[in-house]
C-alpha cells in the first residue's frame, strides 16, 4: 500500500494540476516529474498512441533525452498495456519477452511499471515509470501510478472536450502561443535527423531566447509579458517556412528545425533575417516594448549527429551571443532596477 506521505504528495499534485488548468502538455510534464520521487524511479514517461505507435510525449529523469521517441505498438510492452487496458509490471527487460529490448537498452532501463491512460472510455496511452535496475517496483507503485493516471485522464477530459484531435493538439502544442511544444519539437527533430541520415542532406537547429522577459514581467506584470511572448511567437511563425518547425520549449525559450537547409550550410544569413523580423518594438495597451533575441544555431552533420549534441552547440552559441550583447550594452543599473 502507498504510504501516507505518498498519498499526501498525490493530493498536493492534484492541487497543482488544477492550477495549471487545461494545459495538457504542462500537466503531463508535471506528472512525469513528480513520478520520479513518488515511486523512486530513474525516469518516467507518458506515451500516447498515435497511428499504431507509442510516442514519448512527456519525459523526465533518465528518459528526458528521449522525448519524441517512437515505439511500435504491436512490439512493445507499452503497446500491450494500451491494447489490454491493464497495469503491467516488468521486473527485467533482459528476460521479459513482451518488451522492445532494443529500445529498453537505448533508454537504459531494466525494470518498469505501466498503467493505461483513458480518455472518454478509450485507452490512448500509458504512464510509465522506469529504473536502470531490475526488480525495482512493486504492487504499491502500481497503485500510485493508477492515481497519477487518473489525474492525467481528468486533464484530458477537460483539455480535449471529448474530441480526440483536440486532445492530441493540446498534448503537442504550447497553450499560450499555439506553437509546437518541446515534445513535438523533439519528435520533429528526431524524425528529420533520421531522414537526413538516409538522404545525407544537412539540417539546421536554432535555439532562440526572448531576452529581458523577466524585466518586462517585473515592471509591467505577467499579462504584458504574455502578450510579448505571443507577439514574439507570431513573428517566429511568420518568419519560418512551411517546412520548418518553430516551437516554444520553455518560458522565454524557443527553438526551430530548419529543413531543407542551403547547400552551403551557412546559418548566419538565416539568423540575421530572423533577428531582423523579431527585434522590432511591440505595442501593447499604450506601452512600447523593445524586443531583443539571442539566437544560436547548429548544423547537422557539421556540428554533430546526435540530438543532444546539436542542441548543446546551438544553446552554447546562443548564450555566447547573449553575453556578448550584454557586455556591449552594459550600464550601471539604477537603484531598485534589475541588472
Amino acid at each position: 500500500m502507498p504510504t501516507p506521505d505518498q498519498l499526501n504528495d498525490v493530493i498536493q499534485l492534484q492541487t497543482d494540476v488544477v492550477r495549471l488548468g487545461p494545459n495538457l502538455g504542462e500537466v503531463m510534464s508535471l506528472v512525469v516529474d513528480r513520478t520520479l520521487e513518488l515511486v523512486e524511479a530513474d525516469g518516467a514517461v507518458i506515451e500516447l498512441l498515435e497511428n499504431g505507435e507509442m510516442v514519448y510525449r512527456a519525459a523526465s529523469g533518465a528518459a528526458k533525452p528521449y522525448l519524441g521517441l517512437r515505439l511500435q505498438q504491436d512490439a512493445s510492452i507499452s503497446g500491450l498495456c494500451a491494447r489490454t487496458g491493464r497495469a503491467l509490471l516488468s521486473n527485467d527487460s533482459e528476460t521479459d519477452e513482451r518488451v522492445d529490448r532494443a529500445a529498453c537498452r537505448k533508454v537504459g532501463l531494466r525494470s518498469m511499471v505501466l498503467v493505461p491512460l483513458k480518455h472518454d472510455g478509450d485507452v490512448i496511452g500509458v504512464l510509465k515509470a522506469l529504473s536502470s535496475e531490475p526488480n525495482q517496483f512493486a504492487a504499491a507503485d502500481i497503485q500510485l501510478l493508477v492515481l497519477l493516471s487518473d489525474l492525467v485522464a481528468s486533464a484530458m477530459y477537460f483539455a480535449g472536450k471529448y474530441d480526440r484531435d483536440e486532445l492530441f493538439y493540446r498534448a503537442t502544442h504550447d497553450d499560450l502561443t499555439g506553437l509546437a511544444n518541446r515534445s513535438l519539437f523533439m519528435d520533429r527533430l528526431r524524425n528529420k535527423l533520421i531522414q537526413c541520415l538516409r538522404s545525407e542532406e544537412p539540417l539546421g537547429v536554432l535555439v532562440i531566447d526572448l531576452d529581458d522577459l523577466k524585466v518586462v514581467n517585473d515592471r509591467h506584470g505577467h499579462q504584458v509579458g504574455d502578450a510579448l511572448i505571443r507577439t514574439f511567437a507570431e513573428r517566429c511563425h511568420q518568419a519560418a517556412r512551411d517546412t520548418d518547425t518553430i516551437a516554444r520549449i520553455g518560458g522565454d525559450e524557443f527553438a526551430a528545425v530548419l529543413s531543407p537547409l542551403a547547400a552551403d550550410c551557412n546559418l548566419e544569413p538565416v539568423i540575421d533575417r530572423l533577428r531582423d523580423a523579431l527585434c522590432q518594438p511591440s505595442h501593447f495597451r499604450g506601452l512600447t516594448l523593445p524586443i531583443r533575441a539571442s539566437i544560436g544555431g547548429a548544423v547537422y552533420p557539421e556540428d554533430g549527429r546526435e540530438i543532444d549534441v546539436l542542441l548543446d552547440v546551438a544553446d552554447r552559441r546562443m548564450y555566447g551571443q547573449k553575453r556578448q550583447r550584454k557586455r556591449a550594452t552594459r550600464v550601471t543599473p539604477k537603484e531598485g532596477e534589475p541588472e
